[in-house]
């Protein structure tokens, strides 16, 4: 497994405070279809949420909202569906990991989605995680680029970050911006390759 550091310029307004336990690297693993990389980083591309993970879901939007950013910066340019060259389909995933190392979907959010957290506007998640060693939140986004046309994949990605529930990177928009920036770094990467992407302490 590579590791790798990563500036997050984009978190210069989410100060990390200094009693709050650091947090561990972001896990990136990425898949690149064979012959995809000369077609990858151009051209247009449309943001779509997944399965019951509405494309306007409030909860999802600071996550495509960096998905996209992330995009844009490596050449994209972002259009309606029906003009698209490409599709980016975007999945986010939040979970609790107890101390214990069990692992269990957060249901707390918008309309109570499984997986849903706060409403991307700052609003922290109102559970209570227990005393003793703290428990961590875990988030998961991936994102799926394929082709407009004939919906072949050309790529795929997933992070995994976990912090502590009082971590600044537990805010949506700061966990958002977190994700996309490691997901993306160096992109395409090596197909099957996982890396850790550190996170600025």
């Amino acid at each position: 497994m590579n590791r790798i550091a990563l500036t997050f310029a984009a978190l210069g307004t989410f100060a990390l405070s200094a009693c709050a336990t650091a947090p561990g690297p972001v896990q990136v693993t990425r898949f690149v279809a064979p012959e995809a990389s000369a077609r990858l980083g151009e051209g247009t591309i449309f943001l779509a949420g997944s399965g019951a993970q509405d494309t306007d879901s409030l909860a999802l939007m600071p996550y495509k909202s960096a998905v996209a950013a992330q995009l844009r910066a490596l050449g994209y340019t972002e259009t309606d569906r029906a003009s698209a060259r490409q599709i980016a389909t975007v999945t986010l995933e939040r979970y609790v990991q107890t101390a214990e190392g069990r692992r269990s979907p957060v249901t707390v959010g918008v309309g109570g989605r499984t997986g849903s957290y706060g409403s991307g506007v700052g609003v922290g998640i109102g559970i209570n995680l227990g005393g003793g060693e703290r428990d961590k939140l875990g988030s998961e986004l991936s994102v799926t680029i394929r082709d407009a046309a004939s919906q072949a994949n050309l790529w795929e990605g997933r992070a995994d970050l976990r912090v502590p529930d009082n971590s600044p990177l537990a805010q949506a928009q700061a966990n958002a911006q977190t994700l996309a920036a490691a997901l993306f770094s160096d992109f395409p990467g090596n197909n099957g390759e996982t890396i850790e992407v550190e996170v600025p302490k």
